[in-house]
């Protein structure tokens, strides 16, 4: 008798075991059925928290499901595995769009870890919203820096948001930017996410920790990718702190593409497989010379195309 195959969504992913929900909101604690292997795509983690899956349940004390397909997915986040540099590591699937938290101080979140979290989410068309965190912190000084860094990816294309996540400040109109969506939280270690979604969904409670005093460094308080539901058709994915975000799936040749500035200026450079690195006539270090290209982005760029040259 064959066995009858269920859907569902991956909501909660620890390593070896999957938290599915099933079109009914039931959980059903489920592992996967052999070894899945998607084809091209080299990963640490076959399943992501928002793949949908089919299951067959399972009447054994230790296992209730067991996933036997992963369906197509529309989009992902991925990021070069820590231990498996040739790997890449999921960090969420089918996504509608992405949460950067970020932070001036307390941790500081680096404009090159910015942009080449804004560069992986432009290579599968994810929009993002950068949500500019602890306001209550900021002094006279970091105002301008914050004023300055809304202004230039606001002009990029990217909405910009300064909260306070522990005082609640600015929530609400996050919250209207999440509705009917589903969201991943991502950012460093101590730049507030698990703050955050308290502020959203307060009777959750999660652990949130003090920075480390030693190199300022957040300390983790997510060990692994949950889902959440906010309200119906709202849902956010909470996900482990990252230290650092290498690119995956990406020639060098195409970086420039997900930068929209110079998207723009595609095809008008002198040589049509222009790096805009030392080739003359490049329309796009002549943006930067006038100002029209920021150089932190540029130099964001340039950092992205050694990594990418080095790996090869």
């Amino acid at each position: 008798m064959k066995e009858i195959q269920f859907e569902g969504i991956i909501w909660r992913s620890t390593g070896s075991w999957y938290e599915v929900r099933d079109q009914e909101g039931e959980f059903i604690n489920c592992r996967l059925k052999g070894n899945f292997k998607i084809k091209g795509l080299k990963v640490t983690n076959p399943l992501a928290v928002g793949d949908r899956v089919k299951f067959t349940k399972e009447n054994t004390e230790e296992i209730n499901g067991m996933i036997t397909e992963i369906l197509p997915r529309k989009n992902y986040i991925i990021r070069k595995s820590v231990h498996k540099t040739a790997h890449g590591h999921l960090l969420a699937c089918n996504l509608d769009q992405a949460i950067l938290i970020v932070t001036l101080s307390s941790p500081r979140t680096s404009l090159g870890f910015i942009d080449r979290f804004l560069v992986t989410a432009e290579s599968f068309r994810i929009p993002v919203v950068i949500l500019f965190n602890k306001s209550d912190l900021i002094t006279p000084e970091e105002k301008e820096t914050l004023e300055h860094l809304i202004y230039l990816y606001e002009t990029l294309g990217y909405t910009c948001r300064s909260v306070s996540a522990l005082l609640g400040n600015g929530i609400d109109e996050v919250r209207q930017l999440l509705k009917n969506k589903t969201s991943l939280i991502s950012g460093h270690s101590g730049v507030g996410k698990s703050q955050f979604i308290n502020s959203l969904l307060p009777h959750l409670d999660l652990a949130t920790s003090e920075i480390s005093t030693f190199a300022n460094k957040g300390v983790h308080t997510t060990t692994f990718a949950e889902m959440f539901e906010v309200e119906p058709e709202t849902f956010i994915i909470d996900s482990p702190g990252i230290k650092e975000l290498g690119l995956m799936e990406m020639e060098p040749a195409e970086i420039s593409h997900y930068f929209p500035e110079m998207r723009d200026l595609l095809g008008q450079c002198k040589f049509h497989n222009c790096l805009h690195i030392n080739e003359p006539k490049c329309v796009v270090k002549e943006a930067v010379t006038e100002g029209f290209i920021a150089e932190s982005r540029f130099m964001s760029y340039l950092s992205m195309l050694e990594n990418e040259d080095n790996r090869r």
